[in-house]
């Protein structure tokens, strides 16, 4: 099943592969550009399998196309899972036979841009270059230049029964704060009383993505840079704020697990003792589904909303997505910037959004049809963020900083003061390594 990606792999290599690889690499690119290979021989692409599960088609016109330019080329499409592709990167990069287009994450890229592990790409090749969502375009940005380019996103947003919302009056999804607020009390009213598994909104404790909205729809950062390093920010006051809405969201209306996470939200929310929840487009879907653990009972009972904030704004969401990186050591760096153009070209995000994917930029988010699935994803992409692009941030991910403090807090272990003091005082340690 599809699930538009942002992710922190686990890396086995880490740090030292990147060491060993930015050792023999030219990040500007030009060696690959113009190096060995010419038009003839293999281009030997690494996509994840969300490509081949969900838009198959999509590879089989990109590689039609490329071959009227490169007849004598072949183009030899290899996908990976996402939770063990960064490590055979590592691998492949540090040593001489590399692919040579890659699929990254946008909270991925940071590390590999800094150590030299990507070809620099001109903006102007690409269609709609101007427009691509900001929060995929910085992850490709550094020092000017530019090293990966957008493939498509993904943006969390409100999901909610439509027949449990109808049973207690309620015939369209709240479009303010107070107004969620609202149906949530006449859900719980109605339905919790009876049944004391009831959430009228579902979000366990270290669902750090959710949490984090509600920091960044009060004003607050997980960390900021300043005078040339980062640091934690997440015991600010406009941080405490957001993460105080959270907390109360969770007192008032879950009744679940607080220690866990929402990895498998789909199946919980799918067996009926849920009434709303933040979560992929996808995952409506998906909570009907029994692939994803879901009810096929919950089939057509689910819908989606633009979530809103207690700002009043749009609640500002994670935006994960996919980019497409050109590794410095590749030999057929231009014929990858070739194919990478028309995998990504208007026409190809028209596939996408066919597919029930946002695309890359904001143009064509206007293309996505309002009724859809992702009506309210593509709504909400244009606010939405991604992780600090510090070069230690992979290691704030993987020590599970933001999980931890969260379900401190969600338990009422501690304070949000403490959680949120501590959680900085980690991060502080390690986010400016690379």
């Amino acid at each position: 099943m599809r699930r538009p990606r942002s992710r922190t792999a686990a890396w086995a290599a880490g740090a030292v592969s990147l060491a060993l690889l930015a050792s023999g690499c030219d990040s500007s690119g030009s060696s690959g550009s113009e190096g060995g290979g010419g038009e003839s021989g293999d281009l030997t692409v690494w996509l994840t399998i969300d490509a081949r599960e969900s838009w198959p088609d999509l590879i089989t016109a990109t590689n039609k196309r490329f071959a009227e330019r490169y007849p004598d080329v072949t183009v030899k499409v290899q996908y990976q899972q996402w939770t063990s592709k960064n490590q055979k990167i590592d691998a492949a990069l540090a040593g001489r036979d590399v692919p040579d287009v890659v699929e990254m994450g946008n909270s991925e890229t940071t590390n590999y841009i800094i150590n030299g592990a990507f070809a620099a790409v001109d903006e102007a090749d690409f269609d709609h270059s101007g427009d691509w969502l900001p929060a995929l375009a910085d992850a490709c940005r550094l020092d000017g230049k530019t090293y990966c380019v957008p493939y498509y996103a993904g943006a969390r947003v409100g999901i909610y029964r439509t027949d449990l919302l109808k049973q207690v009056g309620v015939v369209k999804p709240p479009a303010s704060y107070p107004e969620m607020i609202e149906v949530l009390d006449k859900l719980k009213a109605r339905f919790g009383a009876s049944n004391k598994k009831f959430s009228a909104f579902y979000m366990p404790g270290r669902y750090w993505n959710a949490a984090m909205a509600y920091v960044k729809d009060a004003g607050g950062e997980m960390a900021v840079q300043e005078d040339g390093r980062w640091r934690g920010a997440l015991s600010s006051p406009e941080s405490i704020k957001g993460l105080t809405a959270w907390k109360k969201l969770i007192d008032d209306y879950y009744t679940g697990d607080r220690s866990k996470d929402n990895s498998d939200e789909p199946g919980v929310v799918g067996q009926g003792n849920v009434g709303m929840f933040y979560g992929n487009t996808w995952e409506a879907n998906a909570a009907a589904d029994p692939r994803a653990g879901g009810n096929p009972a919950m089939r057509g009972k689910f819908a989606t909303f633009p979530f809103p904030g207690p700002s009043g704004e749009l609640m500002p969401p994670f935006l994960g997505g996919s980019m497409l990186a050109i590794p410095a050591k590749s030999k057929k760096a231009k014929q990858a910037n070739e194919w990478i153009r028309l995998f990504t070209d208007r026409e190809s995000q028209r596939q996408l959004i066919k597919a029930e994917t946002l695309p890359n930029n904001t143009v064509q988010l206007r293309d996505v049809p309002a009724d859809g699935i992702n009506g309210a994803a593509a709504v909400a992409a244009t606010r939405g963020w991604v992780t600090p692009l510090a070069p230690g941030w992979v290691a704030v991910e993987k020590s599970n900083v933001l999980p931890a403090m969260l379900q401190s807090i969600a338990t009422g272990k501690k304070s949000i003061e403490d959680a949120t003091r501590d959680a900085d005082k980690e991060i502080d340690a390690v986010i400016n390594d690379n």
